[in-house]
């Protein structure tokens, strides 16, 4: 088959656009209910990821006011003593015990190491290094006008620690440390020998160091972030003690790493998931506390770096570590940050998890209902889309020679015509007859003379162009219409078309062969200036019909003169 056959008979195929292809609009349909049931089921997702986010952020929440109202309290105390030493330094009470302890410290403050006692049972002793270990530090001093009275004071408060912890233990130790050589400890010292040893360390240790004026100019709690590589487990809050524009030493409390993993556990009550941690502001760690079924995992240097980073700028928030959520939120009362550690094997195990699972399986099992309605649908389609354009076909082609038939011709013809006539072009009009085709059927049978049609077809499409119309509008007899084209133009297009039938041998079968030949009419609109299709249809038939009184085999454009 000739491309201009394969162009015309497709021709209507490929100018269907998709929108009027059932196929494509029902896989439009279909991808747009699953893109928006998508969207929808994301959307779910998102929402339940918020809430999940709020609901660790809030459970932080409740822990990190809890673990503050501990803390609270203790900070509270050193406040209490701080404002007792400060209201004994402006008015020390006038006991003759506390007026002998002060004539005490002044005949021992030459010795290396002492200490000042009232009553071990009421109050705690006061224990003390000599003058000349205070001169060799330019951090600490005697000259302050009320030494005495601070002695005195510290005594006082060793008389409020004495009571308040035999009610209720606030912390490891607590302590009062003066720049005037002396300290106070609870619980006291296990050998006032090592007075000197335990002064020193205490004078040097950052909590005292932090305290000066300098190193805290707004006066308030400084803690002590926990060294992992020292030896010592415990952390430390201090406050400053000043009266009259005067630093005269520093209250502390050290609390161990277990008692503060104890007000963790207290205040997570009630909680039953995540992993709780508590870091210092240098992201050491101090304390983790486990919930049941949850295995440890520890943060690399890289997430502390980056949770650090988040904390510098927030005060709360939240951070997505592989399979990990990580909530993070700031503590009033301590100088770090409260971590909560949410792993994915819990979150699939609680309520949002299951939710997420649920939607996740409807998700999926509509998406596979929805996909296999789409094969069902597809098929259903294409099926009567294949079945349609079947009927179309047969509709407007003629099913043995592949060329329109005469209904589809003259459709196309008339919408030809006019358009040339709305363009002033010209158009022409060629009847074709097979001869004797009548005796080819009677020689060689029907199936010999189909074969002859459809060899026919093919040379005639051959010869003519992809905007000209060729179709079968009798048995053997053929119309070809072609716009733009005069009378004598497609007299020499009939002319091709008869030489190349009439020069070509047709296999019929068992070493028969046959020549056949055709005769034609022509007509156009240029001789007549009609733009009719019955009209020069009719005038080529009659030249046709010429053609075969005239010996067959030849093209007749005109009528023949008449008889004289």
């Amino acid at each position: 088959m000739s491309h201009v056959v394969k162009v015309d008979s497709l021709q209507w195929l490929n100018t269907l656009s998709w929108r009027n292809n059932p196929v494509r609009v029902v896989s439009l349909c279909f991808f747009v209910v699953l893109v928006f049931s998508t969207l929808l089921a994301w959307r779910e997702v998102v929402v339940l990821e918020e809430a999940y986010i709020s609901s660790q952020r809030n459970s932080l929440e409740n822990v990190a006011n809890k673990m503050d109202a501990q803390l609270q309290a203790n900070l509270d105390g050193l406040k209490f003593y701080r404002n007792g030493m400060q209201a004994a330094l402006q008015t020390p009470l006038a006991f003759s015990g506390l007026r002998g302890a002060a004539e005490a410290f002044m005949q021992r403050r030459q010795q290396p190491q002492w200490s000042v006692a009232l009553d071990n049972r009421r109050t705690l002793p006061v224990y003390g290094v000599s003058d000349d270990f205070i001169a060799q530090s330019a951090l600490l001093s005697r000259d302050n006008p009320r030494l005495s009275n601070e002695l005195t004071a510290t005594l006082e408060v060793g008389y409020l620690l004495r009571l308040s912890t035999s009610v209720r233990r606030v912390a490891q130790r607590v302590l009062y440390v003066s720049r005037a050589g002396f300290f106070l400890t609870n619980p006291p010292i296990t050998d006032p020998k090592d007075t000197i040893e335990q002064y020193y360390a205490l004078v040097t240790s950052p909590w005292f160091t932090s305290q000066t004026q300098r190193n805290n100019p707004g006066r308030g709690f400084r803690w002590q972030p926990h060294a992992p590589d020292s030896n010592v487990q415990s952390v430390a809050v201090s406050l400053p003690v000043d009266y009259d524009h005067y630093w005269y030493g520093v209250l502390a409390m050290e609390f161990s790493l277990s008692q503060i993993k104890r007000y963790l556990v207290v205040a997570s009550e009630g909680e039953e998931e995540g992993e709780y941690r508590l870091y210092d502001r240098r992201m050491n760690q101090i304390t983790s506390l486990l919930t049941d079924g949850v295995i440890a995992t520890s943060l690399t240097d890289p997430d502390k770096a980056q949770i650090a980073h988040a904390f510098e700028h927030d005060t709360r928030g939240g951070l997505r570590l592989d399979t990990r959520y990580i909530s993070w939120q700031k503590l009033q009362n301590f100088d770090g940050v409260l971590i909560r550690v949410h792993h994915l094997q819990e979150g699939l195990r609680g309520e949002y998890g299951s939710i997420s699972m649920a939607l996740g399986v409807l998700w999926i099992l509509f998406t596979s209902m929805l996909i296999l309605a789409w094969v069902v649908i597809h098929r259903m389609v294409n099926n009567m889309t294949a079945l349609q354009k079947s009927l179309q076909w047969q509709a407007w082609y003629d099913g043995l020679t592949r060329l329109f038939n005469r209904g589809t011709l003259f459709e196309r013809a008339n919408t030809a015509m006019k358009s040339c006539r709305e363009q002033q072009k010209p158009i022409a009009v060629i009847q074709m007859d097979l001869d004797c085709f009548k005796s080819i059927n009677d020689r060689f049978g029907h199936q010999a003379g189909d074969r002859v049609l459809a060899h026919t077809a093919g040379l005639i499409s051959s010869r003519i162009g992809s905007a000209d119309l060729a179709g079968r509008v009798g048995g053997e007899e053929f119309c070809i219409v072609l716009p733009g084209a005069t009378k004598e133009a497609a007299c020499l297009t009939a002319e091709r078309i008869r030489e190349r039938i009439n020069s070509r041998e047709l296999l019929l079968g068992k070493g028969v062969m046959l020549r056949i030949s055709a005769s034609f009419g022509v007509s156009g609109s240029d001789e007549s200036g009609q733009y009719d299709v019955e009209f020069l249809q009719s005038v080529a038939d009659k030249r046709l019909y010429q053609a075969k009184q005239d010996g067959r085999n030849r093209v007749c454009c005109s009528e023949p003169p008449p008889a004289e």
